[in-house]
């Protein structure tokens, strides 16, 4: 089964990416030339980067290596998403576009009058009639007999009109992709923006009442994202000026050799009440132990299957599901089992499939990431398909779940209509 489907992905990628070359370059050019070559080499070649830029991730390559093949391989695989939906919009306005032209054709062409097919006169009798008349005689070379008289102008021929169609469907569909991704792009590295957002917990009691939690979840320090988008994550969590901060995970693509350098500014966070840190799927790839170990020097409290009593509430973490791989899964037993269910009871876990385990272990509200709220256009469709909520606040019998769209982003460092976010959750007390 792996390999059929295998084959059949591999048979939709070249089909689509033969459907891209034709309408951007096949059908835009005269005939086969260097236009065509160039069009092939570069949807080949940009396939070939973001194959090596996964496999480099993913092989721990020598990280100069990541870093080269990281921007181009990644930014071809959203580009190429836009550059398919934008082409395949184009053919609803292909059509339209050849009968508009067509009828501004008909109405630019002039009327054609009806002439009587002029009588055959020998020449020495037209030259006697002119001199007798007084009048030029017409004749088919025209006045001056250098060529063709006036005619009305031709219509745009139709293998023309479908050249000009075919070019401006292709600039435009280029043009819109190449924008969509270029502010997706910078959307990404201005880094994240500040959500806040009000939840009541019937359990809080009174003093807890506008207790702020600043949620982040999702930063994907990378080859792409490093030590300077980790700081700005940082200053912003920090201007908030929280009483406690939840990373809840996939803080790293990458290998804490790699990557500790850019994950130093952690050490930067400021919350009242401290940072706490829960493992995501991507820290599994990367080496959770190390990581766990690392934050833990940079001053944040892993919870791995643990809580914490705070004041007005409990804190719990679990490890992501990825961890089970590892046998170090998520335990909501050990985290959950033996606390006072009277105190209201926070939960820090990366996945929002989660939640029905914290139902039936009488979480409060459950604190999640891992969808990036789809990240690329329309990629939220499968998140919704893969997880009970995409993003934002929703309630599951008497637990709430809060899902982060996330700061960062996984392989193209873009976002399409899911923008990032820091949230800062503010607990209300029913008793206030």
């Amino acid at each position: 089964m792996v390999i059929v489907f295998a084959l059949l992905a591999l048979a939709v990628l070249v089909t689509a990416n033969w459907y891209l070359w034709r309408r951007l370059f096949r059908d835009t050019t005269g005939g086969p030339g260097r236009a065509r070559r160039v069009g092939a080499a570069v949807i080949g070649g940009g396939w070939v980067l973001a194959v090596a830029a996964l496999a480099a991730e993913r092989t721990g390559a020598p990280f100069w290596l990541q870093r080269a093949l990281a921007w181009p391989g990644f930014l071809w695989l959203a580009l190429s998403i836009y550059l398919l939906l934008a082409v395949v919009a184009g053919e609803a306005v292909r059509p339209l576009l050849r009968r508009f032209l067509e009828r501004r054709d008909r109405r630019c062409a002039p009327a054609v009058a009806v002439v009587p097919h002029p009588e055959r006169v020998p020449a020495g009798a037209a030259a006697d009639r002119q001199e007798a008349d007084g009048e030029a005689v017409s004749s088919p070379e025209g006045p001056t007999g250098d060529g063709p008289g006036p005619q009305a102008p031709r219509e745009l021929a139709a293998p023309s009109r479908r050249l000009f169609v075919s070019r401006a469907v292709a600039g435009a569909a280029a043009a819109a992709a190449v924008g969509t991704v270029g502010l997706g792009t910078y959307g990404v590295l201005r880094g994240p923006r500040i959500k806040r957002v009000t939840v009541p917990l019937a359990k809080l009691p009174r003093a807890g009442h506008g207790y702020r939690i600043a949620v982040v979840s999702d930063i994907h320090l990378s080859p792409v994202l490093g030590r300077g988008f980790a700081q700005k994550v940082v200053d912003t969590i920090n201007s908030t000026r929280p009483d406690l901060i939840a990373v809840v995970g996939d803080l790293v693509d990458g290998s804490v050799k790699d990557l500790g350098p850019a994950a130093a500014p952690l050490a930067q966070l400021e919350a009242r009440h401290g940072s706490y840190f829960v493992t995501g799927n991507h820290e599994y790839f990367s080496g959770a132990e190390q990581w766990v170990e690392e934050v833990r020097r940079l001053g944040l409290r892993p919870l791995e299957n643990d809580r914490t009593e705070l004041a007005w509430f409990d804190l719990a973490g679990v490890n992501d599901i990825a961890g089970e791989s590892e046998g170090q899964g998520p335990d909501f037993t050990k985290a959950l089992g033996d606390r006072d269910t009277t105190r209201a009871c926070v939960l820090l876990a990366h996945q929002p499939v989660q939640i029905h385990d914290a139902v039936d272990h009488g979480v409060d509200l459950q604190l999640s990431g891992h969808t990036h709220g789809g990240q690329l256009w329309p990629g939220n469709l499968l998140a919704a398909a893969a997880n009970p909520t995409v993003a934002g606040l929703e309630r599951y019998g008497d637990t709430q779940l809060y899902v982060s769209r996330g700061a960062g982003a996984w392989g193209p460092p873009t976002r399409v209509g899911a923008p990032s976010d820091i949230t800062v959750i503010e607990l209300a007390s029913k008793q206030a």
